[in-house]
């Protein structure tokens, strides 16, 4: 008391304010954002927490350019690189932020820079808490991302992934690209138009033989150097060529049913009387065993890779498979079953397999390198089929209507893929993806059926022979693996136009 005056006491605080003193959160009327002191954990999968430090992360980045972590990189580079997905990554998976639009992404400048790493919510100043609990109003009580499973699995690398996120899935791997020119061609005066003829093989050490009217010409791939191996005459034909698996000898086939073996150590060969003889020189004449299944002239052969089986096709549309353990040894020897065979003992020429699916001659034969068993066959003019079998099993694996004569067919060494010579009508060299069996090229240039075809030692390169009377060279399949380039050629000379004789 002062001045003899007593003090009034103290009104009753008003209602109004004491419910500001009352404890709890200040809610503006003018936000829908509610703020508290301290961190509310959520078990909502819904909820988010906003980090200040990555919007300040954000503001310094939308304010200078970016640098890329190649230090040989260009610093003026487009900044949408490695490391912005890398970060748009981490935030997809950990935060659960989703990631920005295509427009935006791609935006020009610092901006679009910044804006693949910006936070969803607005910038705000740096003085902030650390941790900031974001919530929603009564409308939309959940902010955040939508809602999702607590345990849902992560996408990442996944297929949800690259469809949410076109920017951040792994890029496409790129199609092996196919020149569709020939790098070299070589001009073949005389190389006939038949299709029941076989004049082009390539060796293992990198020699071609080539059979044009009555001579048999060798070029080499290394040096392009063409030596007349043999001259038959003017009343006699080449009708085929056919190198031994190492390449130091060469079988020479003649119209007049003779064949000529230049120091070979085994071959075999089919004629027009329908049948195949299986010759060894090392054997007493005049011949190992005779195979007898066709009804027509033999068109078609080719040894298995392991040595064990021989597929033959022939113009009464036949495809067979032969067990070569049947041939007996030493011309003498009777021959031995093999295990699991069906045909009797007495009977060594019956076929393994026997095939009547194709509806024309069957010429093109290929036995593939990467599974055992599988056999290619193709069909004449009336058929246009490339077919697959499992010689083991006799089932047919897939068939593939080509729109067109199959004259030759080769498997990759290096892929899973093969290639196709084709006639009537359209004159291409088609290369196929197996098992899917799509194209992946289409190659064009002939003007005459593609007769001949064959692939060189290193596997990359095919060279294919046609009634034009010209030799082309196509690089169609991938190296090695592990091995370095031998350059577009593949080891063949480089003249790009030149003759064989």
């Amino acid at each position: 008391m002062e001045n003899g005056q007593s003090q009034a006491p103290p009104a009753p605080s008003s209602p109004v304010k004491a419910s500001i003193l009352t404890p709890g959160p200040f809610r503006s009327p003018k936000s829908r954002v509610v703020y508290s002191d301290r961190l509310i954990p959520s078990r909502a999968a819904t909820s988010r927490l906003d980090y200040s430090l990555l919007e300040r992360e954000a503001a310094a980045e939308a304010g200078r350019p970016r640098q890329s972590l190649d230090p040989g990189a260009d610093p003026g580079a487009d900044p949408g690189s490695s490391a912005g997905a890398y970060a748009q990554l981490l935030r997809s998976q950990l935060l659960g932020c989703p990631p920005p639009s295509p427009d935006r992404a791609s935006g020009g400048g610092a901006a679009g820079a910044g804006a693949g790493l910006a936070p969803r919510s607005p910038t705000r100043s740096p003085a902030r808490k650390l941790f900031r609990y974001m919530a929603g109003d009564a409308e939309t009580p959940l902010s955040g991302v939508p809602p999702a499973s607590p345990y849902a699995r992560g996408t990442l690398g996944g297929e949800d992934l690259a469809a949410a996120t076109p920017g951040l899935a792994s890029p496409a791997r790129p199609l092996r690209r196919i020149p569709r020119a020939p790098f070299k061609v070589l001009d073949a005066p005389g190389l006939s138009d038949d299709f029941y003829l076989n004049l082009v093989d390539w060796s293992s050490a990198n020699t071609l033989a080539v059979g044009l009217a009555s001579a048999v010409y060798l070029w080499s791939a290394l040096t392009s150097k063409v030596t007349l191996l043999v001259d038959l005459g003017p009343d006699r034909m080449v009708t085929s060529v056919g190198w031994s698996g190492r390449g130091s000898y060469l079988a020479v086939g003649v119209d007049d049913g003779q064949v000529q073996i230049w120091d070979v150590a085994k071959a075999t060969n089919g004629s027009r009387d329908a049948g195949i003889l299986l010759r060894d020189p090392r054997a007493p004449p005049p011949f190992s065993v005779r195979l007898s299944a066709h009804r027509s002239e033999v068109c078609g052969l080719r040894w298995a890779h392991d040595g064990r089986s021989l597929a033959s096709g022939g113009n009464d549309n036949l495809l067979c498979v032969w067990d070569a353990r049947w041939s007996g040894s030493g011309g003498g020897g009777s021959p031995t079953p093999p295990a699991g065979a069906t045909a009797p003992a007495s009977n060594p020429s019956r076929p393994l397999r026997r095939w009547t699916d194709h509806s024309a001659a069957v010429k093109a034969l290929a036995w593939s390198p990467h599974a055992h068993g599988v056999l290619a066959s193709g069909g004449g003019s009336a058929d246009r089929t490339i077919r697959l079998w499992n010689a083991g099993t006799g089932s047919c694996l897939q068939t593939v209507d080509t729109g067109s004569q199959v004259c030759c067919l080769a498997w990759a060494k290096n892929a899973n893929e093969l290639v196709s010579t084709h006639g009537y009508s359209q004159n291409q060299v088609v290369v196929w993806r197996y098992p899917a069996m799509t194209k992946l090229a289409t190659l064009t240039g002939h003007t005459l059926r593609v007769l001949y075809l064959a692939l060189s030692p290193d596997g990359q390169t095919v060279v294919t022979g046609a009634g034009d009377e010209t030799l082309r060279f196509w690089n169609v399949f991938p190296e090695a693996r592990g091995k370095g380039a031998a350059g577009p050629a593949g080891g063949v000379g480089a003249h790009l136009h030149a003759s064989i004789r």
